[in-house]
């Protein structure tokens, strides 16, 4: 029987790792590096980083693979990520029983927290109907901690909810009802920049946690357009973004 962690190693600053989690890696067998392929060189990277600051002398083994991309043919969104993730199982699926004796340890980090907007758990269900294993995880620092953390504002005002929801989301609904505070993740590119500014702030940061982080804030409608020059200039100096930001009513 294989035993999968889905380990949380935060948000991509290798000091965000818990001791639970820095435990789990070093009692695994193996561990998984996915490659997302050119341009995206350095998030493969990242996760070697890791593993070379909290992996112990004759630790696990790593073994490194490439995964499928998503086919731009496909007009539905939905139907798209879900044949995705049917083909990232088969290779996961693929790549664990060639590396293994269907037995033992098998580790995959995770960026953040594996429940919270991360594929990872779903890809991982879809293999667990491949593959005799169980599923343990260890949940990590998320994007929203790193962001709140580095803008040191809390997520929630007063007594208040706050509704989390993604870019396309929020680019097609508009602003969600009733909400005071909204954080938005997966944003492919400025969807505030589709909203009334009037009377809203945001804090955005990318590459939140990471050396290279980039922090913004302010009124919507004074640093909307730096956001969205920023966040050009470092896709294009970096070929990848990460980034997540939060909008509050005044």
């Amino acid at each position: 029987m294989i035993e999968l962690l889905l380990v949380g190693v935060g948000a991509g600053n290798p000091k965000h790792l818990t001791l639970e989690a820095i435990e789990a890696l070093n009692s695994a067998d193996l561990i998984l590096i996915p490659r997302k392929g050119a341009g995206k060189d350095d998030l493969a990277e990242l996760r070697r980083a890791i593993c070379r600051d909290v992996l112990k002398a004759g630790g696990p083994r790593q073994h490194e693979f490439d995964l499928p991309v998503r086919d731009p043919t496909t007009p539905d969104y939905l139907k798209r990520v879900e044949d995705w993730h049917d083909a990232i199982a088969d290779v996961w699926a693929k790549n664990i029983s060639a590396q293994t004796a269907r037995h033992g340890r098998v580790a995959f980090l995770v960026w953040g927290d594996p429940s919270l907007y991360d594929s990872t758990l779903r890809i991982a269900e879809r293999v667990k109907a491949k593959l005799a294993l169980t599923i343990t995880v260890i949940p990590g620092i998320t994007s929203v901690q790193a962001l709140t953390a580095g803008h040191a504002i809390p997520v929630n005002g007063l007594g208040a909810p706050f509704t989390v929801t993604t870019g396309r989301k929020l680019r097609d609904n508009g602003w969600p009802k009733d909400a005071e505070t909204v954080v938005v993740m997966l944003d492919a590119g400025g969807a505030f920049d589709t909203l009334d500014p009037s009377g809203v702030h945001i804090w955005w940061s990318a590459y939140a946690g990471m050396p290279e982080e980039i922090r913004i804030a302010g009124p919507l409608a004074e640093v909307r357009q730096t956001i969205l020059d920023s966040r050009a200039k470092a896709r294009a100096d970096h070929g990848w973004i990460m980034d997540v930001y939060l909008l509050r009513k005044t």
